[in-house]
């Protein structure tokens, strides 16, 4: 039984949620987003709350039970907050810039790395070695944050690369002399 899938989502004042199609559009002052329902789960949009049930009682609606309701509160979180990530560029001459829709990134290779910034999502660069990624999809917003922090991921020895705000790099011994 999910604990989680129990409890109906709250809609607030300003969000629409409606259902049509095989999809979920919810409607809020950041914008609009959609999602697929599933089969295995039954949902209900009633006045001001979203429901959602599992259709049967096999062992593959339960398991999406609470996965749906996680998402549809991520829908609903996305339109009226939005999602932001922070990353760190640590290391001597690392440095990021944002450009119109471009992100440079100077990370010690022998060319700058240019990265175009996908449609829905802000990076702002408020110093040399900070990047603030946000956007309305939570998943878009991660997958950027991750694919940025592939160029350099944080190295063991002296912490040198791209790291997430909060992150903590577990750093090994150099050698003994």
């Amino acid at each position: 039984m999910s604990r989680t899938g129990k409890k109906p989502v709250t809609v607030p004042a300003g969000v629409t949620a409606s259902i049509a199609d095989g999809q979920l559009s919810v409607k809020g002052p950041k914008g609009t987003l959609a999602m697929p329902l599933a089969d295995e789960v039954t949902y209900t949009v009633e006045e001001g709350s979203i429901a959602v049930k599992p259709a049967n009682n096999g062992k593959r609606s339960r398991a999406f039970w609470g996965m749906q309701r996680t998402l549809i509160q991520n829908l609903i979180t996305g339109v009226t907050q939005g999602f932001s990530k922070k990353l760190l560029i640590t290391g001597v001459g690392y440095r990021a810039n944002s450009q119109g829709k471009t992100l440079k990134l100077q990370l010690g290779y022998s060319h700058d790395v240019d990265f175009e910034i996908p449609e829905g999502i802000e990076i702002k660069t408020p110093d040399n070695t900070t990047v603030e990624i946000s956007g309305i999809d939570k998943q878009q917003v991660g997958q950027v944050a991750a694919e940025i922090r592939r160029w350099r991921k944080p190295e063991p020895y002296k912490g040198k690369g791209i790291k997430y705000a909060g992150e903590f790099i577990f750093r090994k011994e150099g050698k003994k002399k």
